[in-house]
């Protein structure tokens, strides 16, 4: 009995001190939000993944600055679903269009983008936001293991076949969201796959620095053109990333208060989106690593100009963008 009561001021004691740094967060994450409500009047948008998470969130806060945005969403059904709760959460502000992408199926990529590249005459931001967590081992429709293939390979083949489009509306951006979790993960070409072996966190990590990498590589690619193209992680965001981690039973409460009072919502890890997205101050900016709307340090590996040209050039076979 003690132990138990015990457990629960532990609990009270987290979720005080949670909630005095949560309050502290959101009056910061409310100022930085203080932006101009037409700032993306007239622009176009893409968020992969937006029905759900900080996809969502970001789409949100876009509309909010009167931008037209394309939810590009595996599920239609929930992407229609979201839409309708975006237009009442938004006061009808901006214009939503929901286009099918799986990026699981490098057939639907090149589906959409043709799509796309038909009924579009700009592109002004291309978020590539959408993501799987810690999965257990499965492979893509294209064979590849599928938190590389979606979270690389996909969003690679996606700004590929878009960069076009995007230099024909510079000044123009596209937005990577990463994770800090890439300091856990290492590229092995002999690998990429994982079919040697496969630790569902390690996978993870290495989609992350992958993504990192991609950037670098893209911005170093996209040297005058007006497109400029950066990485963010959100920190650590209450969304259904996370619905493969099995937690105890008996530990979930604690879990709970503890994710509550520590975790970001999706709408504050969505705002370094938003800022690299929409923000006169990174006008310009490109191939930068950002966190709380703030440039941050990379470490060596995610820095390395020969990885990083060298997984360019293995992602463009996988692809196949070249035979």
């Amino acid at each position: 009995m003690a132990a138990h009561t015990s457990a629960w001021m532990v609990a009270a004691a987290v979720a005080l001190g949670g909630g005095l740094i949560l309050v502290t967060r959101r009056l910061m994450s409310s100022s930085a939000r203080a932006v101009s409500s037409g700032l993306m009047r007239g622009k176009t948008v893409i968020i992969t993944g937006a029905n759900s998470g900080i996809g969502r969130a970001t789409a949100a806060e876009l509309l909010k600055q009167q931008a037209r945005v394309i939810l590009a969403c595996r599920d239609v059904g929930r992407a229609e679903e979201a839409a309708q709760d975006l237009r009442l959460e938004t006061e009808g502000k901006g214009e939503i269009v929901i286009k099918q992408l799986d990026l699981n199926s490098l057939r639907s990529v090149s589906r959409f983008c043709q799509e796309i590249l038909k009924e579009e005459p700009r592109l002004d931001v291309l978020i590539n936001n959408a993501g799987v967590f810690q999965c257990p081992y499965t492979k893509t429709e294209d064979g590849f293991e599928m938190q590389f293939g979606v979270n690389h390979l996909g969003h690679f083949l996606l700004t590929h076949l878009l960069i076009g489009l995007l230099k024909n509306s510079a000044p123009s951006r596209i937005v990577v969201v990463s994770s800090k979790l890439y300091k856990y993960g290492e590229i092995n070409f002999d690998d990429l796959s994982s079919e040697k072996s496969y630790s569902k966190s390690f996978a993870y990590s290495r989609s992350k620095l992958a993504n990192i990498l991609f950037t670098r590589e893209l911005s170093r690619r996209l040297e005058g053109t007006g497109v400029t193209v950066n990485v963010l992680h959100p920190g650590i965001v209450r969304t259904n990333l996370g619905r493969y981690i099995n937690i105890p039973f008996v530990i979930k409460p604690l879990f709970n208060v503890v994710s509550w009072a520590f975790f970001k919502s999706p709408l504050e890890g969505a705002q370094t989106s938003v800022y690299l997205a929409s923000s006169p101050e990174v006008e310009g900016v490109s191939g930068k690593y950002f966190g709380d709307c703030k440039e941050e340090e990379l470490l060596p590996k995610a820095m390395d100009d020969l990885v990083a040209r060298k997984l360019w050039d293995i992602s463009e076979i996988m692809v196949g963008l070249i035979k």
